[in-house]
């Protein structure tokens, strides 16, 4: 019988045997951590089958086809309907499996009978996974989960008359949406290209712009500010800052801003202003480009007085300073996990117009208003204020979200104003800056759970009347909902019981505060991994039982932590946007677990280079992405989602993953099916009144429209490069214009490019 064995016929069974014999060992490992048993069964089963094939025997095919037969049957147990979780599980081996029931392959099985592909037993069982598989797929795409009656968007009677977009998100209240209809549901399709810009900048645009009169503006990572023609895109004049970026690793600018000079006349009577590279605040003429020189010192604000020390990557403004009323409000970003003695989180507010410091608010100085004195410094590593704040000029108040104290993830030094103010909303008083409230949405954190995006401002009917209300996304995905005048809950977030077992020292809090409103999750088990594969799904099963891992909140300690949502999960600095017509939150959510350890620096060479030193602490911090051997992540898709929640009722109308494979091949070599699986994603989302959500923060690069009300994809582009941005929208010579920066995201891993993309209908 051996000697009639071919050639092919052998080298399966060798493969099997090899593959069998991986499964078994990793498997008997992966049980010894008290994991699942199936790895080790199949890894017995195929090894056997390798064994049965290299002598010919027909019984190999019949145990290869039978441990498919019950691996199909395990998957949907595991994993339930979730096409990509069952791809894991079943694909390699099918695909195998159908090698396996080639003619050629089963020649040189003793009594095969007749070789057709459908009289094998193992290509049977192929043909029923696969099948299974390529249903789920079809019946997945394109399709939006419901928890909630879809509510009706209304339509229109007004399509809106609004030509222009003067902030960041369109109003101060942090809405991002337009009251303009001329795009809409009916019509969408129908988009085009309008113009393409293109910067000659590097790195990740991430710029929404903002459009004033004829004129666009915007800005490149490095702090080159356009002003651009909102129907052709020609470039009327650009204003470099012309300094030494070589250093900067973390430069990037989401936007700019518009103050108009109360009776002003001549140059700088309009002006736009921007943070820039090295710490700068920059004014500039609006209709030139021209630096404005009564503005500081020849049209720049030095943000580094006052703050002693600081790196080159240490403090960069990266988002859209805050104009209200006449003065400019501006945190900063400061760089994480570097240095306990790190440069200050102060907020400053400084006059429109001649740029002096108005105001300071310094967490660890309140009675200060102003600077420090000669030869002092605003508190050092304060939490900081990256993101782009919201105002309410009836009430009077600037709404700050903080970040961290430095550095994130180890939290013993921690002052009592750190412990009060880090990752929490600060309302601000506009005159003075004294804190009018405060309310914190994570205590003591040590999970970097930054408040990472722009507060919403919006009115909700209360049993008194309408209220004034603050909508805050955060990382981990809650939403809280907040009366704006006194920061009282509106929605209930019950502080509910969390893990415990700190690093000695750790003021750790034992609850966290979770909004009903949210997009938390559900806890990681071993069945969430994932994998190309079965055999680095289970190298990935092998690594979640060697962490600790507790549910949400676990802390980090001396041993290997998972953090889910990590990071970057959950709401990112985007934000969200408002259906402000019929009260509807758009959210783009982020599912992705990061590791921590803290190392003690001893154990560390001194000529490491370690990307998170947290000097002025006994340990430095290492953390990473939660990925495979093959550099795909280990947790099971849908990694990106977008959802909306009717606020009227606070339920979720629908969920839908956003962004397909199409860019995300395994070890970052594309590219991949086509196919939906919901992608990492940075940037925000645009709603208007036509009924239409505008995103383009998928892995994928393409910009989207969906249906407000039921999720659905009613348009797509491609695009040159990432959609790393918010797209935003206006009216000019009688058209709609939605338009966006297509930069690219390095860490993201999306193709860089230095685009600002306008799309319209047709004439």
């Amino acid at each position: 019988m051996a000697g009639n064995t071919t050639f092919l016929t052998r080298i399966s069974g060798a493969l099997l045997f090899l593959i069998g014999a991986v499964l078994l060992a990793g498997g008997g490992y992966l049980a010894s951590l008290g994991g699942s048993f199936y790895y080790l069964a199949a890894g017995a089963a195929v090894l056997i089958s390798g064994v049965l094939y290299w002598r010919g025997s027909r019984w190999g095919e019949h145990i290869y086809a039978l441990m498919l037969a019950i691996t199909l049957v395990w998957a949907v147990v595991e994993s339930g309907a979730n096409p990509w979780a069952l791809a894991a599980r079943l694909f390699a081996p099918a695909v195998l499996a159908i090698w396996l029931a080639l003619p050629w392959v089963r020649r040189g099985l003793h009594d095969t009978g007749r070789s057709a592909l459908w009289h094998s037993t193992a290509g049977l069982a192929a043909a029923v996974v696969l099948a299974v598989i390529v249903f789920r797929f079809v019946q997945h795409e394109n399709t939006a989960s419901v928890d909630a009656p879809p509510s009706p968007v209304a339509a229109a009677a007004n399509p809106g008359t609004d030509t222009d977009w003067p902030h960041y998100a369109n109003d101060l209240h942090g809405k991002h949406f337009a009251a303009l209809s001329q795009i809409n549901t009916q019509n969408v399709d129908r988009l085009e290209v309008a113009w393409v810009h293109n910067s000659g900048d590097s790195g990740k645009g991430e710029a929404t712009p903002i459009k004033i009169g004829n004129t666009l503006y915007t800005c490149t990572p490095h702090g080159v500010v356009f002003a651009l023609d909102p129907v052709t895109g020609k470039e009327k004049w650009r204003n470099d800052p012309r300094r030494d970026i070589s250093q900067l690793t973390l430069a990037t600018c989401r936007g700019v801003s518009f103050y108009r000079v109360p009776e002003g006349t001549g140059l700088c009577a309009e002006r736009i202003i921007a943070g820039g590279p090295g710490g700068v605040l920059r004014a500039m003429d609006a209709a030139s480009g021209k630096p404005c020189e009564d503005f500081g010192t020849r049209g720049e604000v030095d943000l580094l007085a006052g703050m002693g020390e600081v790196g080159p990557s240490d403090y960069t403004v990266n988002s859209a300073p805050t104009v209200v009323k006449d003065v400019i409000i501006t945190g900063a970003f400061v760089n994480d996990n570097q240095n306990a003695d790190i440069a200050s989180g102060v907020v400053r507010a400084f006059d429109a117009k001649t740029g002096a410091l108005r105001w300071a608010w310094d967490m660890g100085a309140p009675d200060r208003i102003g600077a420090p004195e000669e030869g002092e410094t605003y508190t050092r590593g304060t939490a900081n204020a990256w993101t782009a704040f919201a105002a309410d000029e009836e009430l009077g108040l600037v709404y700050v979200p903080t970040g961290n104290p430095s550095p994130d993830q180890y939290g013993v030094n921690r002052r009592p104003f750190d412990e009060k103010y880090g990752s929490a909303i600060v309302a601000l008083n506009i005159a003075d800056g004294r804190v009018r409230w405060s309310y914190q949405t994570t205590h003591h954190d040590l999970w970097d759970y930054d408040v990472p995006a722009q507060p919403t401002l919006i009115t909700l009917p209360g049993p008194n009347g309408n209220r004034p209300a603050l909508l805050q996304g955060t990382k981990r995905g809650d939403i809280f909902v907040l009366d704006r005048r006194t920061g009282a809950e509106i929605v209930p977030a019950p502080e509910t019981p969390v893990p415990s077992g700190a690093m000695p020292g750790e003021a750790l809090s034992k609850t966290q505060p979770i909004s009903e409103i949210n997009f938390l999750p559900p806890p990681l088990t071993e069945a969430s991994m994932w994998g190309a594969t079965p055999i680095d799904q289970m190298m990935c099963r092998i690594a979640f039982r060697q962490m600790r891992y507790e549910g949400p909140f676990t802390p980090p300690g001396l041993y290997r932590t998972l953090i889910y949502p990590g990071a970057t999960g959950g709401i990112g600095w985007s934000g969200i946007s408002v259906d402000d017509d019929n009260k509807i939150v758009i959210a783009n959510t982020n599912d992705f677990p990061v590791f921590v350890q803290l190392v003690p620096r001893k154990d560390v060479s001194a000529t490491e280079w370690v990307p998170f030193p947290a000097l002025k602490t006994p340990y430095v911090v290492q953390i990473g992405l939660f990925m495979g051997p093959l550099g795909i992540p280990c947790l099971q898709p849908p990694w990106g989602q977008l959802a909306a929640v009717d606020l009227k009722t606070g339920k979720t109308m629908w969920r839908r993953e956003i962004g397909t494979a199409k860019d995300s091949g395994p070890m970052g070599i594309g590219p991949g099916p086509p196919l939906l699986i919901g992608t990492p994603n940075l940037g925000g989302s645009l709603t208007t009144r036509g009924g239409l959500v505008f995103l383009s923060a998928t892995l994928d690069r393409f910009i989207r429209a969906f249906d407000t009300s039921t999720g659905r994809i009613l348009w797509q582009h491609r695009l040159p490069a990432g959609g790393q941005s918010t797209p935003m929208t206006y009216m000019a010579g009688g058209k709609q214009y939605v338009v966006m920066t297509a930069g690219g995201h390095a860490l993201l891993g999306t193709r860089l490019g230095d685009a600002t993309i306008a799309f319209r209908l047709p004439d």
